[in-house]
């Protein structure tokens, strides 16, 4: 399998890009799916906006500063614009602004408000899956606190069947975080739709990583996160989407300045800015959405198809790897490449220490509660010797029980 990977390393087209990465000596990175790895331009950029656009252009930059264009004031627009087409939709559809959290809880606000609108008898239930994201499930938790919202949760096989006549929003994760599992956004939007019920998908896990479309699938609102694998930066912005066609009915319930028309025109009552930008709240924060552009444009660069391609071979590869070195780790992740996103994740009752052992041994990946270990692939920047030395590691991490040590059962903050 070494040879292997050798001669698909020498004939991948995108092994190119990963010298645009830093990736540290002796590492291999299998979390770029929770955290993605740093273009090497977004230093530069940082100190751009620091040094020249915030140290010498001061408050001007807001207008002024010229690196991305029309300053400061557009750089949420302009990078939603961005990110769109990656996602499949039009420009004006998507904001980058606030996190995931954030942007979910303002669209199951507007999409219940929607509902409101449009029935006597106002539906109230959100339908969801039982062991989604937990963000996910604790912003409908929120609203379901002050009455607002009904939380109803459905085993995956079981969605479709619970989309009864009183479900105002479906809200789903297109690729699930913890199994890498897919849905049919399609079949599925198509359904909620066709029962009465509006739609918001979780993009977090898709977007840079699996083709998207929104708009071919009519999608009614979405959400994703800017730091997996748009490589955006710890605590990157995130953006939603709202169809334009719901764009004149949306009403988000955070009314800050930034959402208003006329946010400078500083007038008592609230009045939504035009399109998507009415999605905004707070000041935008500069440096975050500064950093996100790199990670968006060398995305878009790359191409979503090239990257799809390949995260399809590694995944194969590297099952391929792990069914010859016959580990005894049980995949959870779907075996078909096409059911899931790009990532595999395997349970073992000691996945934490693994996952540890691993680390030591400089192969990141990641683990989640309560027996999954969970490797992301992101074929920007990794290569199919990556994948061969990891899986060789992980071999003799779980043959000589390197993992049984007290230091790798410690659980830190962060897992």
């Amino acid at each position: 399998m070494r040879d292997e990977a050798a001669g698909r390393d020498a004939a991948d087209p995108l092994a190119r890009y990963r010298e645009r990465f830093h990736l540290p000596e002796g590492v291999i990175y299998l979390d770029g799916n929770s955290l993605g790895a740093l273009p090497k331009a977004t230093p530069g950029r940082m100190a751009q906006v620091i040094g020249e656009e915030w140290g010498d252009g001061l408050i001007r930059s807001w207008n002024d500063a010229e690196s991305g264009g029309a300053g400061w004031i557009s750089l949420s627009r302009r990078a939603g614009a961005k990110i769109a087409p990656l996602i499949g939709a039009d420009a004006g559809e998507v904001i980058a602004c606030d996190s995931t959290s954030v942007n979910l809880f303002k669209l199951i606000a507007a999409a219940l408000d929607m509902q409101s609108q449009r029935d006597d008898d106002a539906r109230t239930v959100i339908l969801s899956e039982a062991g989604n994201f937990p963000t996910d499930l604790y912003m409908i938790a929120g609203l379901e606190r002050q009455g607002l919202a009904e939380r109803r949760l459905a085993e995956r096989d079981g969605i479709a069947a619970a989309l009864s006549g009183d479900v105002a929003l479906l809200m789903l994760t297109q690729v699930h975080y913890k199994t890498g599992a897919m849905y049919d956004m399609k079949a599925l939007t198509a359904a909620a739709q066709k029962a009465g019920a509006l739609v918001l998908w979780d993009l977090s896990h898709s977007t840079g990583a699996v083709p998207v479309a929104l708009n071919d699938c009519n999608a009614d609102f979405a959400v994703g996160c800017g730091y997996k694998y748009l490589n955006g930066g710890p605590g990157a912005p995130a953006f939603a989407f709202a169809a334009r066609r719901h764009h004149e009915r949306l009403a988000q319930p955070l009314t800050g300045w930034f959402g208003h028309a006329q946010p400078f025109a500083f007038v008592d009552d609230y009045a939504p800015a035009p399109g998507i930008d009415r999605m905004l709240a707070g000041t935008p924060p500069v440096l975050g959405l500064s950093a996100l552009e790199v990670g968006v444009d060398l995305v878009a660069e790359i191409g979503i198809v090239p990257l799809r391609e390949k995260s399809l071979q590694m995944g194969d590869f590297f099952l391929t790897c792990m069914q010859q070195m016959k580990l005894p780790l049980q995949l959870v992740s779907p075996p078909d490449g096409a059911d899931r996103g790009s990532q595999l994740s395997f349970r073992h009752k000691e996945a934490h220490a693994i996952s540890q052992a691993l680390i030591a041994r400089g192969v990141i990946g990641d683990f989640r509660d309560p027996d999954i270990l969970r490797l992301g692939f992101a074929p920007a920047y990794l290569s199919f010797s990556d994948l061969w030395q990891a899986a060789d590691i992980l071999r003799q991490v779980v043959e000589d029980r390197e993992w049984d040590r007290a230091e790798y059962r410690e659980r830190a903050a962060v897992t």
